[in-house]
């Protein structure tokens, strides 16, 4: 199912269980526990249904964010305004399902240890949010060229805006998948779990033997890492790196 129709679902059928406990006596008198128990309600069918994750604050606070706008009387003007916000941000989340992640300082540091020490390195972030990983990246080994993709118009904007003056960073707007990866050393990916069996597909078709497909948390259906590389930081950041030509194999793990 589709994750918007999923959503739309999930608000409606959360709407008929507050209605019917409502009418049976269920809550105390009053909105807001109507409201509360759709909001939970929300949220209990949607992980039912499977949806991602960060769908489901989505759920809890849509209910009672609209009923408090309502009484509150706010100009519609302010919802448009936020919608257009949020459509800039996130673009096309709802049919990838890949929302916005961004990786920090010490993500950046352990990458740059994974990248060739003998010539300069070319590495491809996919989906690269604001480009502060590639930014940090150039700082380390300024030596290297980095090139950046993102779909959404209001984080490529933040990152084109912050980076314009980084002279080896190359940065696009536009869909990953219909780039060519061929003449990277590296790929680096923070997506989320569900385009992992594209992402292989694409990498394995078009990087050069020897070269790595970094993924930060998110597995490769069916495929051991050849390595998998645990960052020093407060999420407990994992590094699954794919060498690209090497067969599966049990991985190996280092800090």
């Amino acid at each position: 199912m589709p994750p918007a129709l999923k959503a739309l679902l999930a608000q409606l059928l959360a709407c008929a269980v507050a209605y019917v406990a409502g009418r049976s006596g269920m809550l105390p008198p009053g909105l807001w526990p109507l409201v509360l128990s759709q909001a939970l309600a929300a949220v209990m069918i949607a992980t039912i249904l499977r949806s991602a994750r960060w769908w489901l604050p989505i759920h809890l606070a849509f209910m009672p964010t609209t009923v408090a706008a309502l009484q509150l009387e706010i100009s519609p003007g302010w919802y448009l305004g936020a919608f257009i916000l949020l459509a800039l941000v996130y673009w096309s989340s709802f049919r990838t399902q890949v929302p916005l992640y961004l990786s920090n300082r010490k993500t950046a540091e352990q990458l740059s240890t994974l990248l060739p020490t003998d010539r300069p390195a070319t590495v491809l972030d996919i989906g690269s949010g604001t480009g502060s990983l590639l930014r940090m990246l150039a700082r380390l080994r300024p030596d290297c060229h980095y090139t950046g993709i993102e779909a959404a118009p209001a984080p490529w904007a933040l990152g084109w805006l912050l980076g314009r003056r980084v002279r080896s960073l190359e940065w696009h707007l536009g869909d990953f998948f219909t780039s060519p990866w061929q003449a990277y050393d590296v790929v680096y990916a923070f997506l989320s779990p569900v385009p992992m069996t594209q992402v292989w597909t694409k990498a394995q078709s078009e990087m050069k033997p020897g070269s790595l497909l970094v993924s930060n948390s998110f597995a490769i259906p069916g495929r051991e890492p050849d390595e998998i590389v645990q960052v020093d930081d407060g999420r407990r950041t994992r590094l699954l790196i794919y060498r690209i030509g090497a067969p599966g194999h049990t991985a190996q793990a280092r800090n």
